[in-house]
């Protein structure tokens, strides 16, 4: 039978388990996951030392679990009976879990229906212990009605479980499709103020091939790490005086911000969209309005004033809505389309940040736009056009997908009625087809106020990321009961469009320093040219070249240092130059220059009108 990986997935957690306690027979276990690319299980190792070096250890024995044929087998026992089995087995952890079922405190109590699942391990090989003998002689256990006394007393393994499902046996997993990672903290239940525990990571997919190239894609990931790379082409810098997620843009990393910036508007400001610009605080009423208060809790960066409370603004959101209600608009101006790259605040816990990724200083490529609900799919149709256009350009189109996130079947959890829900929804996937968007409904992750569409761009190496975003929006316009005319001259709601096109310039950054590994396409490249004089004899012709790339609008720098040509040549591609210009005697005789691409590695000679032109054009076309 044929599993899917979500099941082997689930079924190697509990191995791992097996295997931990074989070779640390005192740890208890705590809980475990399973996501896109790995799974995890929290241990408790007790004064037992465990630490990465004996990850191969662990990795040994759970291929020798599997080599062994164990079946796994659920039984159900009610709660007093389970807290009875895990006493017994040691397992303070899952007694806890229990206790939060009971009391309803867990997650997921509503999916538990009074009964507490085990999976047991079975196999041909072992001893009896205490606690299977326990299970043996407990004939309540449902499954030890159709068990026979010899299955019972060569138990392997006992975990409490609740499901969904596991594979029949071990024998049906690949023992090669999986690889232990590494070795991480971990807090119970995610709670700073419990037990610290050890996190066990592993890989894991459906054959050994596909583990194969998803380590090679995190080493090609290591490679391109933004963190690193950013330090070493000097593109962001991050300083401890001024604090985690804050980073400061070097000027090369601000040309690349910049271009990022100023293609973004080039992307709005023909399509309707008015620039505007919003202060960094505002009072706590604002955001107490808008509900953003409440939500971020102690996300928000608070500033006490001479008289006022202020909050350092979280989202630009609210600040847009007071923009519109200070005009008076009619159906006429409808719709009105506002665009500002600003920056937000939100005090992200200091774990959580990495580089420009994950920061305290979010700068938002922010547009909001306000129309009727009979515009939402024209105006989705002009946003997507946007985005596709956009990462197009940055290559990032040839695989994507697009969560169409729309409401649950429960409706009371969703602001307005559902008539304008319906309308939304079936404006967005309009938009959506006519766009030939390949996009997927995912229920119950719309928000609250309305319905979205998120685009899920893949790297160069195949990561995914969660980019641009349209949202729909009925809850602000009722907070902040924005209103404009209507043609028989009523007082009308407006629906507010959220859209983000790169999501934050510091996360856009991050990812496309990594998409491109810091090589970057002309248009974007803080470094577009470096002059290499052979000899200091040539620096005249070579500053000529300078002044004439210079003229034109180029980014250039000439290396006049008194190191050898190889040497200057090498620094030039430690910073990922695009173009190496080496300019000698043959080069000033024939006023040109010796042309190295640094992407490519071919080498030319080009007269240097014609090797101007050709930048100039691939700066315009934005080629890759």
């Amino acid at each position: 039978m044929e599993y899917i990986l979500d099941t082997k997935r689930h079924s190697l957690a509990h191995i791992m388990a097996q295997a931990v306690q074989q070779n640390f027979p005192e740890t208890k276990c705590a809980t475990w996951p399973f996501t896109e690319d790995w799974f995890y299980y929290d241990f408790d190792f007790g004064a037992q030392e465990f630490s990465d070096k004996d990850l191969k250890k662990i990795e040994k024995s759970m291929k020798k679990i599997i080599s062994q044929n164990q079946d796994f087998q659920m039984f159900e026992v009610s709660y007093d009976e389970a807290r009875e089995l895990l006493k017994l087995m040691g397992e303070d952890f899952k007694s806890e879990i229990v206790d939060m079922l009971e009391s309803g405190k867990f997650k997921n109590a509503e999916k538990i229906t009074g009964k507490i699942s085990f999976y047991i391990n079975t196999g041909k090989w072992g001893q009896a212990t205490d606690v299977q003998i326990h299970i043996q002689e407990k004939w309540y256990f449902d499954f030890a009605s159709h068990m026979d006394g010899d299955q019972v007393r060569n138990l392997k393994f006992i975990d409490m479980c609740a499901g969904p499902e596991h594979v029949a046996s071990t024998s049906s997993l690949d023992a090669n499709s999986f690889k232990l990672a590494r070795v991480a903290g971990a807090y119970w239940m995610g709670n700073a103020d419990n037990q610290q525990l050890t996190r066990i990571y592993a890989y894991a997919f459906d054959d050994k091939d596909t583990l194969d190239k998803h380590l090679h894609m995190l080493e090609e990931a290591k490679k391109r790490d933004h963190r690193i790379l950013g330090a070493k082409l000097k593109l962001f810098s991050v300083s401890e005086l001024i604090g985690p997620g804050l980073p400061l843009m070097q000027p090369a990393g601000m040309v690349i911000r910049k271009e990022l910036e100023d293609y973004l508007w080039d992307l709005h400001k023909t399509r309707g969209y008015d620039r505007v610009w919003t202060p960094h605080i505002a009072k706590e009423a604002l955001y107490e309005t808008s509900g953003h208060a409440a939500k971020f809790g102690d996300e928000l960066f608070r500033v006490q004033g001479k008289e006022d409370k202020f909050i350092m603004k979280p989202m630009n959101c609210p600040h847009h809505m007071q923009i519109f209600a200070d005009n008076q608009f009619s159906y006429r101006d409808m719709p009105v389309r506002y665009f500002e790259p600003a920056t937000i605040y939100r005090d992200e816990k200091s774990g959580q940040l990495s580089g420009l990724t994950r920061v305290r200083a979010i700068t938002q490529d922010d547009g909001h736009l306000f129309c009727r609900v009979e515009q939402i799919k024209d105006e989705v149709k002009t946003i997507t056009d946007i985005i596709k256009e956009f990462y197009t350009t940055l290559w990032l189109t040839n695989d994507y997908w697009v969560s169409l996130s729309v409401r649950g079947e429960d409706k009371s959890k969703y602001l307005w009625t559902d008539d304008v829900w319906k309308i939304a929804e079936a404006a967005l996937e309009e938009a959506a087809k006519e766009n030939q968007l390949p996009y997927k409904r995912v229920e119950w992750e719309a928000a609250f106020y309305g319905p979205k569409l998120d685009f899920m761009f893949k790297d160069a190496i195949g990561r995914e990321w969660q980019l641009a975003t349209i949202q729909c929006d009925f809850n602000l316009p009722e907070r902040f009961e924005l209103e404009f005319t209507n043609e028989k001259g009523e007082k009308e709601r407006p629906v507010v469009i959220h859209r983000a096109i790169a999501g934050s310039l510091e996360r856009g950054m991050g990812v496309f320093i990594e998409h491109f590994a810091g090589t970057f396409p002309l248009w974007m490249a803080p470094r577009q040219v470096r002059i290499v004089p052979v000899a200091s004899t040539f620096n005249d012709y070579a500053d000529s070249v300078y002044k004439a790339l210079k003229d034109a609008g180029i980014r250039v720098e000439i290396d006049d240092s008194s190191d050898s040509l190889n040497k200057k040549v090498r620094n030039a591609e430690k910073m990922h130059v695009n173009y190496i210009l080496v300019i000698g005697e043959e080069e000033e005789n024939s006023e040109s220059v010796a042309v190295r691409n640094y992407k490519t590695k071919d080498q030319s000679v080009m007269k240097t009108e014609e090797f101007t032109e050709m930048l100039l054009t691939e700066i315009r076309e934005k080629k890759l």
